[in-house]
């Protein structure tokens, strides 16, 4: 347990967070609470802990008004971008508005730029966000504009930041979405298994329907192989009809008419299943958008002081409403 001297002038006591990759870094020197030498020391090395954790709740926590106009602000800038890019691989458009799209693609670049770098200043290894999921996306959104200086064609790369949209998952968990978004990951997480019995049910249908049709329609009829009779079942079976393959045979014709029937009520199927789950899904505590800064997990209850996956120390409440009111 350790004491930190907050800017109220009130001691705070706090338990020290194992090494992670996004919490925060905290140092407070010996001397930062009495002694006119390390008085000194500890007030710089204290100034640096906040502002690197009011950063961090800025930057990585939405719950906070800072967290929540940070978060919509960066999918605001992430949509742009996209839309610039998209843009951008139109000929006709690129050819009339080249300089403004050179522009916009430097300015969404640098907005990315500053933000990674904060990320990367706020967290206690920076390393092991770099090497994170939503670290590379970050880095490789960027890289393609600066490669493009050495590398002619490299800015043909910028299609990776439509990854970046993955973030509106993040912002989706804001204020009012947060208990739905829950309910509708909880209904996802419990139909897996049925999701996974339905699939192999589908895939056993798919492979008897199209080792049938190969037997029965034969090459003469554009049924080639077990696995074009195959793709045909799954162009049948989920109503799609493309139509490059027709069956000519009455049989064939027979069972193209009962696999479109049946694709009818294996659409239903997994609709059904989800349905039922959320029906059931309840919670009984409010979820925020709370990090853990060990393991990364989100949506813990509001009483929760420790993370419900790996039981490292979330955050203190009077840490946060602190660094709200900085």
């Amino acid at each position: 347990m350790r004491a930190v001297l907050r800017g109220d002038g009130r001691l705070y006591a706090r338990r020290p967070i194992a090494g992670t990759a996004d919490a925060p870094t905290r140092r407070v020197a010996a001397g930062a609470t009495g002694g006119a030498g390390g008085g000194a020391a500890g007030l710089a090395d204290r100034d640096e802990a906040g502002w690197r954790e009011r950063l961090y709740v800025v930057i990585f926590e939405a719950d906070t008004p800072s967290g929540k106009a940070f978060d919509v602000a960066l999918l605001a800038a992430i949509v742009a971008s996209v839309v610039a890019v998209c843009l951008d691989s139109v000929q006709d458009f690129r050819q009339h508005h080249r300089e403004a799209l050179v522009a916009a693609e430097w300015l969404f670049t640098g907005l990315f730029s500053i933000e990674y770098l904060l990320r990367m200043a706020c967290v206690r290894h920076p390393i092991r966000y770099a090497t994170s999921f939503y670290g590379l996306v970050d880095l490789l959104s960027i890289l393609p504009t600066y490669l493009s200086l050495i590398i002619p064609g490299s800015q043909h790369l910028l299609v990776i930041r439509i990854l970046r949209l993955l973030r509106v998952f993040r912002v989706l968990k804001l204020g009012r979405y947060v208990s739905e978004s829950q309910v509708l990951m909880t209904a996802i997480r419990n139909s897996r298994a049925k999701i996974t019995v339905f699939l192999f049910s589908v895939l056993t249908i798919v492979v008897v329907i199209g080792a049938a049709m190969y037997l029965i329609e034969g090459a003469e009829n554009g049924f080639t192989s077990i696995p074009r009779a195959m793709y045909w079942a799954i162009v049948t079976l989920t109503t799609v009809g493309y139509g490059d393959i027709t069956p000519r045979t009455t049989v064939g014709q027979l069972v193209s008419s009962l696999l479109m029937v049946l694709g009818y009520g294996i659409i239903a199927i997994p609709t059904g299943i989800v349905t039922a789950e959320l029906t059931q899904a309840a919670h009984p505590q409010p979820v925020t958008t709370r990090t853990c800064p060990v393991c990364l997990t989100e949506g813990h209850r509001t009483d929760a002081h420790f993370c419900r996956d790996c039981g490292a120390q979330l955050l203190r409440d009077v840490d946060r409403a602190a660094t709200s009111g900085d």
